[in-house]
């Protein structure tokens, strides 16, 4: 997800839903590049099983990251490289970024 959505309200929501489940995911910050060259800093929570990140994704919509796929086969550290059309994302089901942040 987009580094600025940890904010207030978005990391309160983010660490209850852990704490309920007794979920302890590791988080790495990335820079997501897209093939025209944008790019973001994203916040990853990665989970010790599927089924964790499964639980979180439903929670949270977002973007799944496949560390084989997303890193070159591990060469690229700290890059995600995305593919498509760039897309700022400002919801994420109960996750947002808030309105002074926008523009």
């Amino acid at each position: 997800m987009p580094d600025d959505l940890w904010t207030g309200r978005s990391f309160t929501l983010i660490r209850e839903f852990c704490e309920e489940r007794r979920l302890a995911p590791m988080k790495r910050l990335v820079q997501a590049i897209w093939p025209d060259h944008r790019y973001e800093n994203w916040r990853l929570y990665c989970f010790a099983d599927e089924a964790s990140a499964q639980a979180f994704l439903d929670q949270f919509p977002g973007v799944m990251f496949d560390p084989k796929r997303d890193r070159e086969n591990g060469k690229a550290h700290g890059v995600w490289r995305r593919t498509g059309e760039y897309q700022r994302i400002l919801d994420l089901g109960p996750l947002s970024v808030p309105e002074i942040l926008r523009n």
